[in-house]
């Protein structure tokens, strides 16, 4: 966009002392410009602004905090919590310490409620005059709001503070936690760039905090809400996943399962890059089978990242035990990362990162998540778990990584329903039913989608026992398998001995 003749120093960014942020903005913001974090109270505001000054302070700028609604008590005891050392920050108080405050003290500690508005806005440019910061935070711009009395009041005032500092060579930060009635727009007008700080209560479980960069002048940034969480330490920021940013060249080549038999019915294996959804009622195997491909991975020296919502480690590694499945080993040494999740606690756009993670920093070649019923949880709108999904499938597919998805459907034997349809999404689609033969509670397993090639049609009976995961013959004498209804034409030959055994 055209601009004024700006020097060449005028490209420089300055980081937001933000990591996720910075990534959002694609380097940080823009030097020596005015910025507004605005969101109620609650929201992160403090912690973020907090954490742009000891950036500054880190590289060894002057950086000023001015306070007109937080005392410096107040400020250093949630730097302290964080772990953080403010030294390096001055920090300007216009508001009385909490103790009661004796005459002297009167005479020389200034509150902005007992001030005219000009009287306050000349003591932030006398502080800024004597300290000629480089990085300056302004907390909050509701308390001159009050002053002001009237908008236009208002916004001459903060028109007048963006021109003081047109001059300056400063970073400005302005905090404003929204409790004004009317929805005012006015700082957005004035500033370079706009951050919104969000916090939601949801039904049950924790609070979600989410960010959106509302604004940003001649800043290409990754729009939309960014999921966010306050922890020791800072704001941790989760850009939203965008599939197209991230590419890997691999070979499309196939991942054994384990189970030769498996294998001859998906037409040779999963091809790296692409899902494959294991549906069916519970405890019908899904989990078992999906433990297979782990198991397979951790054998050839290959990293397998599981995600649990819906069962502990010890009752995993139990039922891995009972099918003769080295999952303890596999993963104390390492090669099997397995991550337990709580849906009520864990927002999707971390749990996105966290799975970035394991396939970039530890290079995991195939990803379990089980289950997408608990995934589903996580999400308050199904509507954007699809969205949510069709994204981190798109990216994982592009890292060359095989991503196994267990779906659980309600009912189990007879008719049965899905509580989420992404089979549209799904490379190739596993369906596993019960059925009933002579008094006894069979499994049958078939290949009903598989987009990159060949694949069998059949239906084969498949048993989980201390063998692992055994396939028997196709089912031709069976119809209706899949339907929940069998119709059996045979004598029993082609079926295994002993029925199914349990298993998930």
């Amino acid at each position: 966009m055209p601009q004024q003749q700006d020097s060449p120093l005028d490209d420089k960014r300055v980081s937001t002392g933000n990591p996720g942020l910075d990534d959002i903005l694609g380097g940080g913001l823009d030097a020596d410009r005015m910025y507004l974090y605005e969101g109620r109270p609650g929201a992160g505001k403090t912690t973020l602004a907090l954490q742009f000054l000891l950036e500054g302070a880190r590289r060894g700028e002057r950086v000023l905090y001015i306070t007109l609604s937080e005392t410096e008590r107040e400020l250093k005891l949630v730097a302290r919590r964080h772990g953080w050392d403010l030294g390096g920050v001055e920090i300007a108080e216009l508001v009385p310490p909490e103790t009661t405050l004796d005459q002297s003290q009167e005479i020389t500690l200034l509150h902005p409620a007992e001030l005219e508005l000009g009287e306050t806005t000349r003591l932030i440019l006398e502080r800024v005059s004597a300290t000629n910061p480089s990085r300056m935070v302004v907390d909050s711009l509701s308390e001159l709001r009050l002053l002001a009395q009237n908008s236009l009041r208002y916004r001459r005032q903060v028109l007048a503070l963006k021109q003081f500092f047109a001059n300056r060579n400063c970073t400005v930060v302005l905090l404003d936690d929204m409790t004004s009635q009317l929805n005012d727009l006015q700082l957005h007008s004035i500033s370079h760039g706009v951050v919104l700080l969000e916090q939601l209560s949801i039904d049950y479980g924790a609070e979600r905090r989410r960010l959106r960069v509302v604004k940003m002048r001649g800043i290409e940034f990754r729009g939309g809400y960014h999921d966010i969480r306050i922890v020791k330490g800072g704001i941790d920021v989760y850009p939203r996943l965008v599939a197209s940013e991230h590419r890997t060249k691999f070979s499309g080549d196939f991942t054994p399962s384990g189970n030769a038999e498996l294998d001859q019915l998906l037409g040779g294996g999963l091809e790296r890059g692409t899902n494959a959804l294991l549906i069916g009622a519970a405890g019908v195997g899904k989990s078992s089978m999906a433990l297979t491909y782990a198991i397979a991975a951790a054998r050839r020296g290959e990293r397998c990242a599981i995600f649990a919502f819906d069962e502990g480690r010890g009752t995993i590694e139990a039922r891995a035990e009972a099918l003769g499945l080295e999952l303890g080993s596999a993963i104390e040494s390492g090669l099997v990362l397995f991550q337990q999740i709580d849906p009520a606690e864990l927002s999707p756009g971390e749990f996105a990162s966290i799975v970035r993670r394991r396939v970039e920093a530890d290079q995991a070649r195939i990803v379990v998540i089980d289950s997408l019923n608990g995934y589903l949880n996580a999400m308050p709108d199904g509507r954007f778990l699809i969205l949510q999904m069709h994204e981190l499938l798109t990216y994982l597919a592009q890292q060359g990584v095989v991503t196994i998805l267990v779906l659980a459907q309600h009912g189990m034997v007879g008719p049965v329903e899905t509580p989420l349809d992404i089979s549209y999404l799904s490379d190739a689609v596993l369906m596993l039913r019960y059925f009933e033969h002579a008094g006894m509670v069979r499994r049958a397993l078939s290949v009903v989608k598989k987009r990159s090639g060949f694949h069998e049609h059949t239906i084969r009976e498949f048993q989980l026992g201390s063998r692992g995961l055994v396939l028997g013959e196709p089912l031709v004498d069976f119809s209706g398998v899949l339907a929940g209804v069998p119709t059996y034409t045979g004598n029993g030959e082609r079926l295994l001995p002993g029925g199914g055994r349990a298993g998930q």
